[in-house]
């Protein structure tokens, strides 16, 4: 539908300075740039939370990889020590052989986990550290800049 307006198009205004600003359009202005402020604050929490969860999922998946295989060869590898622990020192007692390896295997399934507990503590819980103390700055800027009124 065409346009129907009467008369010729005004150009639009030039922008005024702040100064000749009605109060009610500065409040709006305010307004508005604190609300832009609080949703970019909001996206770079977002990304940052984004960031080390993926950090977190990436580490767990390469170490539970890791892990499987270091545990298969260690399979292989601990079969035979027990057959050389039995060669060794115990005679015919396999079972021996086994016994003690059964020993170093809990040690060393102790010390993993001691390990992977201290990695997962550091990583977590995925706190959006900069974002956090970016709002903490914007919110004494903003509290020092109303000249201290409450």
């Amino acid at each position: 539908m065409p346009d129907q307006s009467t008369g010729p198009q005004a150009p639009p205004e030039a922008p005024r300075p702040d100064s000749e600003k009605p109060v009610g359009e500065l409040v709006f202005d305010v307004s508005e740039r604190a609300s832009g402020l609080i949703r970019d604050e909001i996206e770079l929490a977002k990304a940052e939370v984004r960031e080390k969860a993926s950090q977190l999922i990436r580490g767990s998946v390469v170490g539970i990889v890791a892990g499987v295989f270091a545990f298969l060869a260690l399979i292989l590898v601990m079969h035979g020590v027990a057959w050389l622990l039995t060669d060794l020192f115990f005679g015919d007692d396999v079972w021996a052989g086994y016994l003690v390896e059964a020993g170093i295997f809990l040690l060393l399934g102790a010390l993993a986990a001691l390990f992977a507990y201290r990695s997962l503590r550091a990583g977590a819980p995925p706190v959006p550290e900069q974002a956090i103390e970016e709002a903490k700055r914007t919110r004494e800027m903003l509290e020092g800049g109303s000249g201290g009124t409450a």
